[in-house]
């Protein structure tokens, strides 16, 4: 008789072991499509996350010009040479004051014509000279100042070039924050004849002392050339910078290098006031995306600082809100951190009426006008915030000359 056939039998433990096999096994091959997908999907990312970069709302890099330092306008000379003997004339009507321009923001008047040729050359001696029309001599006093002008060291003719329009002088006061904690008022003192500058910029700090830049120089044919720049900051000696400008050199007491003195130069607070003389001068030039550079020294070095035009924005002050136009320093190279902001207000002769600068590490200085909205007048004084009274425009005293040939 035939013995059945063994079959092996299947136990429920043995079962269970081979369903567990096989989910490791799906769940491996899973986990595997899985990452092989991120890495595809994390592969095209890297090579296209370009694309998907938002633009900050706060800066859109629109470049609309690069403007480069170039010469300022001047007007020519037009003083009266001294009056000879000759019959009373008519006094000229006198002309009201106007506010200290450097550069031409009308034409120059043109002379009057004179009487007929035949009837001035009829008359060769001094004495039928005078005699002539009040226009007639008043077009050859201007002739003859502007002949003489060399002479007397204002320029001899106008030269074209970028508007320009020096700031009213004054003690500015602004409320001072680091890393937005209020601080003590710090002030900006501005003073310019239209000839020579002078500014002293001091920002105190806790625990570190007083922050104190300042700038001494002139007005020559590029706008204000720095002759000197002294940078303290707290306890530490001073840094200073030197305008050699007869050997076309800048020199450095915290290094012995020295560098060639580039036309337009500037130093780190200087550069505010060029910036605010060539906006004054002309507004509707600087909109936004206009990027203006600015050669500038710190106390051991220089380059090219690239300033761009934001737009109006307002700025919040204990007086009220001022409208200001925003301007930004942008990147001078790769990975660079540290960025200036500055807001200069037309309500206040076009003067700061903010200013921050962002460290690297982050920190931030902050200087917030705090005197009245208003310019500060011809002396330097600003209103008094009880006054209700209409505020004075800005103005700068005119020696009623040009500024000096550089």
């Amino acid at each position: 008789m035939s013995s059945p056939t063994a079959v092996p039998s299947v136990t429920p433990a043995s079962l269970a072991a081979a369903q567990r096999r096989s989910s490791r096994l799906r769940w491996t091959g899973v986990l595997i499509a899985v990452v092989g997908v991120h890495f595809i999907a994390a592969q095209w990312f890297e090579r296209h996350r370009d694309t998907f970069k938002p633009m900050s709302p706060e800066h859109v890099p629109v470049q609309v010009a690069l403007l480069k330092p170039e010469r300022i306008e001047t007007q020519a000379a037009v003083s009266q040479p001294p009056a000879k003997a000759a019959p009373a004339a008519p006094k000229p009507t006198a002309r009201p004051r106007s506010e200290h321009v450097l550069t031409a923001t009308r034409p120059a008047t043109k002379p009057v014509k004179t009487a007929p040729a035949t009837e001035t050359a009829s008359a060769p001696d001094e004495a039928s000279a005078a005699s002539t029309a009040n226009v007639a001599s008043s077009a050859t006093g201007t002739a003859n100042s502007a002949s003489n002008a060399a002479g007397q060291g204002n320029a001899a003719h106008a030269t074209p070039g970028v508007k320009f329009s020096v700031p009213p002088s004054g003690e500015l006061q602004y409320d001072t924050f680091y890393n937005g904690v209020r601080n003590q008022p710090g002030t900006i003192h501005w003073s310019s004849d239209g000839h020579s500058y002078d500014m002293v910029v001091s920002v105190p700090l806790p625990f570190i002392g007083t922050f104190s830049y300042s700038s001494h120089g002139h007005v020559d044919a590029f706008g204000l050339a720095p002759d000197q720049y002294i940078e303290k900051r707290g306890r530490r000696g001073e840094d200073v910078t030197s305008f050699h400008r007869d050997t076309k050199q800048i020199g450095f007491t915290r290094t012995p290098n020295t560098l060639p003195l580039q036309d337009g130069a500037q130093d780190r607070f200087s550069m505010v006031m060029q910036l605010a003389s060539l906006v004054r001068g002309d507004p509707d030039a600087y909109q936004p995306g206009v990027t203006r550079q600015f050669f500038v020294t710190d106390n051991d070095s220089g380059e090219i600082w690239p300033i761009e035009t934001i737009g109006d924005e307002s700025v919040r002050t204990d007086q009220g809100i001022i409208e200001a136009r925003h301007f930004m320093r942008l990147p001078r190279r790769e990975g660079d951190r540290r960025r200036i902001d500055v807001w200069l207000a037309p309500s206040l002769g076009w003067l700061p009426a903010r200013l921050v600068q962002t460290e690297p590490n982050g920190t931030q200085i902050e200087l917030v006008w705090r005197g009245k909205i208003a310019p500060p007048d011809a002396n330097g004084n600003t209103s008094s915030t009880d006054d209700t009274s209409t505020p004075p425009q800005p103005s700068v005293t005119d020696p009623g000359a040009g500024p000096e040939k550089p």
